[in-house]
């Protein structure tokens, strides 16, 4: 299966030092140039990315063209607007987008969407992590990634880990 990142899936798995999962579960992953960019900024202006390093196994390619009803959308940032315009343009089926307007727009583009938790879960799914848990702890006290309390516990509860409290 091959699939379009946008920034926060590839930054929040760099964090974690957990971007080996994205080949692990992708036969390849695209991401515009506008997604590269704005890994790049983060990293050089929030103390919490300071290191981190684009990883070199995700092909950039950018769009040739941002349709219309994407461009128009003030919601959304270059990096997202870039993802979706890749995926509509190469026909790619399969987008990773954490933010909720992009997932909804996605959505109504007919395109299938994951994000940071639904990598983690297919990693924790082929036993390619052994626990979750401490990896969304880690994630959400350290780098600020939010997920609501209601969704942690689906989140545990589909990989059969014990809910936490």
């Amino acid at each position: 299966m091959i699939v379009v990142t946008d920034t926060s899936v590839v930054l929040n798995l760099c964090w974690l030092r957990e971007e080996r999962l994205l080949p692990a579960i992708y036969e390849q992953v695209l991401a515009p140039e506008a997604v590269r960019f704005e890994f790049e900024r983060k990293t050089a202006s929030d103390p919490r990315f300071s290191g981190l390093h684009f990883p070199a196994f995700i092909l950039v390619a950018s769009p040739a063209f941002i349709p219309p009803v994407l461009a128009a959308n003030p919601d959304f940032d270059l990096g997202e607007t870039a993802a979706l315009a890749l995926a509509l343009e190469r026909g790619i089926a399969d987008v990773l987008i954490d933010e909720a307007c992009g997932r909804a727009i996605a959505h109504s583009l007919g395109l299938r969407v994951s994000g940071l938790l639904g990598v983690l879960i297919e990693a924790r799914r082929r036993r390619l992590i052994p626990e979750l848990r401490p990896l969304l702890d880690s994630i959400t006290n350290g780098a600020r990634f939010w997920i609501s309390t209601p969704l942690r516990h689906r989140v545990l509860l589909l990989v059969g880990e014990n809910l936490d409290n």
